[in-house]
């Protein structure tokens, strides 16, 4: 059947993939799963209860939830109503709360659970619209999610309920994201079902996963690739597992062994991390065998020569099988998106037999822009991959990616000053990424457009790349480049502590608590070390002349990181002003003006 609205996803997945399992999540150390047409039941249950209630074309629900099989539910039956929803992320701040809430006018909201409910119910409590807070998880004394599917299945009116879905329309719209955004409060993107439909038909070609394969999620529904993959799982008639939590990722991979997922390049960076560590564990020719297999993925190309190829069959039988079997053993792809992923830990996963696809795209374009592909010469390490073939994509005069599609956003909610700046008179979305297009519409980013800055020598520094090559130093979990103005680049330096914990009990290195650890001279000179390494590979002006370590880490929940775990630039230089004073020789620690105390260059 042709699908045009994303709740016509159900209606497809019922007849071409009738299955005990469409849907599935861990509770309580059990697997509950939902078969294709309890999912197409609980959909209708639920529109006919919000019927019930007055809830109608054009309202919004707020939610705040975990992954799990009811946000499905409640998200096709409010699309069938044309009722708008508001996916909120569960980590952002009691003001983002309170700005999304007045700002979407969002009449109902619906909980995950008891920890939400006490957290969020104070500020829905003094929403201007909000008129009934529901959970997902049952709260005595709190109405929940299947309140409305049984007042939906006491008041059933199939008629009515399938005339309202005649009046909906591929472009009405049918939820606002909030962008998580890196300064001030968050932009309610406003994106339609064509939006999300065009970039499921965009790479439904591109995922080679079917009826047969078990995928699981993990990433937030309200981020908006795992929301789209969502809807092109269903698409592929996949089983949807859902992960029990963040931590038991590993456990839940290991049970169902899935044929692929999507995540952000810090789950594959700690991966990688996790089997370098237990490498360096071993001893004798098996440690010799487990780094030799590491430099020869670290140096995989698809077009490697013939001896190459039989090298890496050898390491593929002997180390990265092993690799597999810890994944599930029956990965055929894991898409990556929200962040760059380092080129080094995409060619080792490849050379592993673990076809990892860096993608791109923003909120504002539902999301997917380009990108990369499962066969030669459509992948490129180092880029976002090719281009969609619904994604027209110009190059400014001054580097910065414009983009043109059917997944572009109607536009900013109630805020048409900020639509304007950022999609011009001739319909071009102004991304504010740098990039550069090569052979085969491939697509690399370079840089944010607002992150470079230029130093007092004249030249141009572009932070982001210099801080994805620094990544990859295990001992480096996030870092910051500054330097606007100044003679050279600096860095503040977010250390790995779990790695570096390991580090200083091997070298008898003792401390009280991080802060004292990061004073520790050892320390310091080994992130010299480090940094001298990586700044080998930099150009002159990008390498990293000084630096300073913090002693905490940086997450949404202290402001350092946006919930899509990007950098708060503002937020960070703001918080660690003493600290870059301090590298440029302005203040020292006591406020007094001198050298910095740290390492010099």
């Amino acid at each position: 059947m042709e699908v045009k609205r994303t709740f016509d996803l159900v209606e497809r997945y019922l007849t071409e993939f009738p299955k005990e399992d469409a849907l599935a999540v861990k509770r309580n150390g059990v697997w509950e799963k939902f078969s294709s047409r309890e999912f197409r039941e609980n959909v209708d249950y639920v529109s006919q209860g919000l019927m019930k209630l007055g809830l109608k074309k054009g309202d919004k629900i707020a939610t705040v939830s975990n992954n799990r099989p009811e946000w499905n539910f409640i998200d096709a039956g409010m699309a069938q109503l044309g009722i708008v929803h508001v996916p909120i992320y569960p980590t952002i701040s009691e003001t983002e709360y309170t700005h999304i809430l007045n700002h979407s006018q969002a009449k109902l909201i619906i909980l995950a659970n008891k920890e939400l409910y006490e957290k969020i119910k104070p500020v829905a409590d003094k929403a201007k619209t909000i008129e009934s807070i529901y959970t997902f998880d049952k709260i005595e004394g709190v109405p929940s999610w299947k309140d409305i599917a049984e007042l939906g299945m006491k008041n059933k009116n199939e008629k009515k309920l399938e005339e309202i879905k005649e009046t909906i329309d591929k472009d009405d719209l049918f939820s606002i994201v909030y962008t998580s955004g890196t300064t001030g409060l968050s932009k309610g993107v406003m994106l339609t079902h064509n939006n999300f439909i065009s970039n499921v038909h965009g790479t439904k070609d591109l995922l080679p996963l079917g009826k047969n394969d078990k995928v699981i999620s993990f990433l937030p529904l309200c981020h908006v690739l795992e929301r789209m993959v969502n809807y092109l799982y269903q698409y592929q008639g996949c089983s949807i597992y859902y992960a029990e939590s963040i931590d038991t990722i590993g456990e839940n991979i290991n049970e169902i062994s899935p044929s692929g997922f999507v995540c952000v390049p810090r789950v594959l960076e700690k991966v990688y991390d996790k089997i370098y560590t237990k490498g360096k564990d071993l001893t004798g020719i098996k440690k010799k065998l487990f780094f030799w297999a590491i430099d020869l993925g670290l140096n995989f190309e698809f077009t490697n020569s013939w001896a190459y190829k039989k090298k890496l069959q050898i390491a593929n039988k002997l180390i990265f099988s092993k690799w597999r079997e810890a994944l599930g053993g029956n990965l055929k792809v894991i898409v990556s998106g929200g962040a760059a992923l380092q080129p080094r830990l995409a060619r080792v996963f490849w050379a592993a037999g673990i076809k990892v696809l860096e993608g791109y795209g923003l909120t504002e374009t539902s999301p997917v822009i380009s990108v990369n592909q499962v066969n030669y010469p459509y992948i490129k390490f180092g880029t976002v991959g090719p281009l969609l073939e619904t994604s027209q994509v110009k190059i400014a005069k001054d580097g910065e990616i414009l983009f043109k599609g059917p997944n572009l956003m109607k536009g900013y909610y109630n805020d048409e000053e900020k639509t304007n700046e950022v999609i011009d008179s001739e319909g071009w979305f102004h991304t504010g990424d740098i990039g550069v297009l090569h052979e085969h519409n491939i697509l690399q980013i370079t840089d944010r457009k607002k992150s470079m800055f230029k130093l007092s020598t004249g030249k141009y520094v572009a932070p982001q790349g210099v801080e994805n090559k620094f990544k990859e130093s295990p001992f480096i979990e996030q870092l910051m480049v500054v330097g606007a103005g100044e003679k050279f680049a600096s860095a503040i330096v977010c250390p790995a502590f779990e790695y570096l914990h390991g580090w200083c009990s091997e070298h008898n290195i003792h401390f009280r608590d991080n802060k004292d650890l990061i004073q520790n001279p050892k320390v310091i000179s080994k992130f010299q070390t480090e940094i001298d390494i990586l700044n080998k590979e930099s150009d002159k002006s990008m390498q990293v002349k000084k630096f300073e370590l913090t002693c905490q880490d940086w997450l949404p929940d202290t402001g350092e990181l946006s919930a899509t775990l990007k950098l708060k630039r503002k937020v960070v230089e703001k918080k660690y002003k003493i600290k870059l004073d301090r590298m440029y020789g302005y203040t020292t620690d006591d406020g007094h003006v001198g050298t910095p105390s740290n390492i010099e260059s």
